[in-house]
């Protein structure tokens, strides 16, 4: 959808790295591990970015690391488009909104750390909930986005024992849902 639109497969991945996650950052060796591409097209497109005030930068040692630019005008209008195109918006809409005793919803895996992926990884913290009912609506959802859901059904301590460091993503909260929140 989006690459009919930006033509470079390359500024779509760098836009989903940055976009996604506010808080990923990354160098251009890394991204270029990352991407499996060559380094002077990343670094062409990191300038274009940069260059635009999209992302912003800093030295840390030798390497110049990356990162979206959140007090840019369209930073926002930026990330609601990547999250329209991985589905994360029908997953919060659909699945999230739908589950009365649910406390929060967490992205976990690769859409956490800014990487597309064909699986979306979502946390759900709360207690009492129907699996039954959240599989049925996973399933609907999966076939709007055409993508697959991975859920994991935890209680609000479990949440820090069982991901520990490993970056997780605030999407949803109950009573409101946050755009970007790091936990």
């Amino acid at each position: 959808m989006i690459e009919s639109i930006i033509t470079s497969k390359t500024r779509v991945k760098l836009l989903l790295k940055f976009f996604l996650n506010n808080k990923t950052q990354s160098y251009l060796r890394n991204l270029e591990a990352e991407f499996g591409e060559n380094s002077n097209a990343i670094r062409v497109e990191l300038n274009r970015l940069e260059n635009a005030g999209l992302l912003t930068s800093a030295f840390a040692g030798n390497k110049k690391m990356y990162m979206a630019n959140i007090t840019h005008p369209l930073y926002n209008d930026i990330h609601n488009i990547m999250y329209k195109m991985v589905g994360i918006d029908q997953v919060i809409e659909r699945v999230t909104s739908q589950i009365g005793e649910l406390e929060a919803a967490y992205l976990t895996g690769s859409f956490a750390q800014g990487r597309n992926s064909k699986i979306i990884d979502l946390a759900l913290v709360g207690e009492y909930m129907d699996r039954d009912y959240i599989n049925k609506l996973v399933r609907k959802v999966e076939q709007l986005i055409n993508r697959k859901i991975r859920t994991i059904i935890l209680s609000g301590n479990e949440l820090k024992d069982y991901f520990g460091d490993t970056s997780i993503l605030l999407i949803w909260k109950k009573d409101k849902i946050e755009k970007v929140s790091q936990a």
